[in-house]
């Protein structure tokens, strides 16, 4: 099979990802270029910001066509997490391959893990406690600049379980707290020397960006906690093959 044809699938189920769950896909991309389209551990984290910002830039403008993004809170949130973003990201470029993968992976089987224990809930209205939610989006922020990921997968439960969001308002808002810390961690790997593949990266964001729209009405015809699951089960059985990898 073909790069291109190769990069097209991944991108194409990265982007149902983040349309159905406002999050989650990012953290397949990386493995995806790693192991499929083979870039290095350090390439592969950059281009997946890259990927991951304009994949999350247009599956928000129809989540807040919808009426699900709450701007301000998603905006704070963000906020706390811009300068752990930016120094993660500079700490990773200074980490030797092997160990930046199995962080990766560790962090992965963790939130795989965390999604098939935790029912799906939709949230209540509940008082936003400043200090948790500021904890909350530093640690976000930290995952996204280390890992090279939105860190959509930890947004959603984050928006719920600390800001008490409804789910479709969680998924919505994580988009924008995504596109937000990719950015800010995109800004420090783009000032490194590690040379990204635009012939991969480019037709994996294409195809991202129009799994994205797809991914979103899927919400409307599978039930959240069945798409929960099973995206835990292919985030559990990558981040497996990740940490095997590195330990052989």
């Amino acid at each position: 099979m073909s790069t291109l044809v190769l990069a097209l699938i991944a991108g194409a189920v990265v982007g149902l990802a983040l349309g159905a769950l406002g999050g989650g896909g990012s953290v397949l991309t990386v493995p995806a270029l790693i192991y499929l389209l083979g870039f290095t551990p350090a390439a592969a984290t950059t281009a997946s910001l890259i990927i991951v910002t304009v994949t999350s830039a247009t599956s928000l403008y129809s989540h807040a066509a919808a009426g699900n993004v709450r701007w301000r809170t998603g905006l704070l949130f963000a906020a706390a997490g811009i300068p752990a973003a930016l120094a993660a990201a500079a700490l990773a470029a200074r980490l030797p391959p092997p160990l930046l993968t199995a962080a990766f992976a560790a962090v992965a089987g963790l939130a795989a893990v965390r999604m098939l224990t935790s029912p799906a809930h939709e949230g209540g209205c509940r008082p936003v406690r400043p200090v948790r939610a500021a904890g909350a989006g530093a640690g976000l922020g930290a995952v996204t600049g280390f890992l090279g990921v939105g860190g959509g997968f930890l947004a959603v439960p984050a928006l719920v379980g600390v800001l008490g969001l409804r789910m479709r308002a969680a998924i919505g808002t994580s988009l924008l707290v995504i596109t937000v810390n990719s950015l800010a961690a995109l800004t420090v790997r783009t000032g490194g020397s590690t040379p990204l593949d635009w012939a991969v990266v480019a037709p994996f964001t294409g195809a991202a960006v129009l799994g994205a729209w797809d991914g979103k009405r899927l919400t409307a015809g599978i039930a959240g906690p069945v798409l929960q699951r099973i995206f835990a089960v292919v985030l559990l059985c990558v981040a497996a093959f990740m940490l095997a990898d590195t330990i052989r």
